[in-house]
């Protein structure tokens, strides 16, 4: 079994991505719970047992080490319901009993300008406690997106909040 426990980076790096395109690497794809352990025992998708020991929150694009082969996360997409509030016409008030619905279960969430995304855990119930606080002209739907959207940050330079991750925006949008 193959043994992936060095992180190098990202496939992004000019560096990283020459030394890919030379030598080729392996792909490894995991689930959102898988990226955040710190040992995941898997089968590459060239079909090599390998283990992933890290200590850190995993992305796509990273890249690791086992032995002497590169190795590629790839991340499996989590179905997530996205509110758009951007048409919507309501009080200050309307927001804030949205977010402490949301905040009060524990559900994390990510700020995309005028969207807020949730994980999808169960779209019935979710559905059934979030519609009623839906302000007027607000849209509902679903979409694939990746687990590291809920990390509440860009990148590896920080400490992740398990369980509670919010994007807040940032720029002009905001």
């Amino acid at each position: 079994m193959l043994v992936a426990d060095t992180y190098l980076g990202s496939r992004t790096d000019d560096d990283l991505a020459a030394r890919i395109d030379r030598e080729g690497a392996l792909t490894v794809r995991l689930d959102g719970t898988e990226r955040r352990r710190s040992r995941v025992r898997t089968t590459t998708e060239e079909g090599h047992d390998i283990g992933v020991v890290t200590p850190r929150d995993l992305d796509a694009g990273d890249v690791l080490a086992a032995d002497d082969r590169l190795v590629v996360v790839e991340l499996d997409a989590v179905e997530a319901m996205v509110i758009d509030l951007a048409a919507a016409d309501a009080p200050l008030t309307t927001g804030v009993a949205l977010g402490h619905a949301v905040g009060n279960r524990h559900w994390d969430l990510a700020i995309r300008g005028e969207t807020v995304s949730l994980p999808v855990t169960d779209r019935k119930r979710m559905e059934r406690e979030v519609r009623p606080l839906l302000p007027d002209g607000a849209t509902l739907e679903y979409e694939q997106v990746s687990p590291s959207l809920f990390d509440g940050e860009s990148g590896h330079e920080h400490e992740h909040e398990h369980g509670h991750g919010i994007q807040r925006p940032t720029g002009p949008d905001r």
